[in-house]
């Protein structure tokens, strides 16, 4: 009799480090699913970001866009790594994710009353976002007991993580409940930063140290995930055109200023998009694993500009807002800074996986002063129009390099840094 297939493959089962083999291992609907959650939190965020530049509390406004992206970027980077490592896809694992969306949701709905505490100089009012984030650590840290349960080989590394994320939750707590200052939350928040940030460069040292190797994550699968999550950052652009475009049209009609928001905006969306996977990471973070920790935590800066990106072109609304005083350098600096951030991290990120110093320096260096040059010319009295063309031409310049043939400068130093990598696992073997 032949053998049925099994459609059911959600049943509780034992939580064990996946195999690192193959060269894909592709994003499930799961993890789509809760990525679609970062989209809110993404555009509270921004949205947050635009209306506090826009009635010129620059300070506050990026303090508190800077606190609520580090909650919501941290959390999905942890969520992202374990489930690459030890996704069952059994219920457990399902209700858990469901548990950390929720969390998301929460931490969202809290990120306003935060901005506004800053903005009025309060004590920080930072506990419903504190709770979503800690909804979702707590969430995490039950994965990663299920993992130490399941896999007793990275069971230290398991418990390791579980400790640094508890200890950190108690932290978190405490800057919500006691009554604080600003300036006391701030600092406390650094030291809790820190905590959170080495827990994974403590439990996978330790793994390494006693000779099981780290978490066994896939490298194909995080290059995918990250760039997904690059895909979620890019709607807050296009979010931010939209709200431009009508503000515009409502003030002051289809002019010239509509039409090239609309128009630039779309097409800084679509260039930021082609820059960024004009790097292929997945060969080098399989190759060279030990190449993660900067990579991964460097995207914190990427994700963050593209989402602040978003909200500058939505103070390009405000410029045509009676209600509002926002003048034409205040909306080209809101746009030149975040892609000019953009650029330098995908450049320190370029350097990194390549061990060196890109070989296109020059023509990136170009297209990072473009974004100056606009506000430049915006302080000088240039149309709106005209400077964000100019910054628009920042990331299309270096695109248009390397497909007219910059790109083997790129293969070649990815080629020798994976031929370098080979040789040393084979003279290792």
């Amino acid at each position: 009799m032949a053998e049925t297939a099994s459609y059911y493959t959600h049943g509780l089962r034992r939580m064990t480090g996946r195999s690192i083999d193959g060269e894909h291992r592709p994003a499930t609907s799961l993890e789509l699913l809760f990525d679609l959650t970062f989209v809110a939190a993404f555009g509270v965020a921004g949205s947050e970001l635009a209306h506090g530049i826009a009635v010129g509390h620059w300070a506050a406004a990026v303090g508190g866009f800077v606190f609520a992206m580090g909650a919501i970027v941290w959390a999905w980077i942890n969520y992202t790594w374990f489930a690459s490592a030890f996704d069952t896809d059994d219920w457990l694992f399902r209700v858990l994710t469901m548990v950390q969306m929720s969390g998301v949701i929460v931490l969202a709905i809290g990120i306003p009353p935060m901005f506004e505490s800053i903005d009025h100089g309060e004590p920080l009012e930072n506990g419903i976002l504190v709770a979503g984030y800690v909804v979702m650590r707590l969430a995490m840290v039950a994965q990663w007991l299920r993992a130490a349960h399941g896999d007793p080989k990275l069971r230290p590394i398991a418990l390791t993580y579980a400790f640094f994320i508890s200890v950190a939750q108690i932290g978190w707590v405490l800057t919500a409940i006691l009554p604080l200052d600003v300036t006391w939350t701030l600092l406390a928040a650094a030291l809790l930063w820190i905590l959170e940030l080495s827990g994974p460069y403590v439990a996978e040292g330790k793994g390494i140290k006693a000779g099981i190797g780290s978490t066994p994550w896939h490298p194909h699968h995080i290059a995918e995930r990250y760039g997904l999550l690059a895909i979620i950052a890019l709607g807050e652009t296009v979010f931010g055109t939209l709200a431009a475009a009508q503000a515009i049209s409502a003030s002051a009609g289809w002019t010239i200023d509509a039409v090239v928001v609309i128009g630039a905006g779309i097409a800084l969306t679509f260039a930021l998009w082609w820059l960024y996977f004009l790097l292929p990471s997945a060969p080098v973070l399989a190759a060279r694993r030990d190449r993660a920790f900067p990579w991964g935590y460097g995207h914190f800066f990427v994700f963050a500009s593209i989402a602040a990106i978003g909200a500058g072109l939505h103070v390009v609304g405000y410029v045509f807002d009676e209600d509002y005083e926002v003048s034409t350098v205040t909306a080209i600096l809101a746009i030149a800074v975040p892609v000019l951030i953009f650029h330098l991290s995908l450049y320190l990120i370029q350097a990194w996986l390549v061990s060196g110093p890109p070989r296109n320096t020059p023509m990136q260096l170009v297209s990072m002063v473009m974004p100056l040059a606009a506000v430049a010319l915006a302080t000088v009295g240039s149309p709106l129009w005209v400077c964000l063309l100019i910054v628009l031409a920042s990331p299309v310049t270096l695109i248009v390099a390397y497909e007219l043939g910059m790109w083997r400068m790129l293969q070649t130093q990815l080629d020798r840094v994976v031929a370098r990598a080979g040789a040393q696992h084979a003279d290792a073997e």
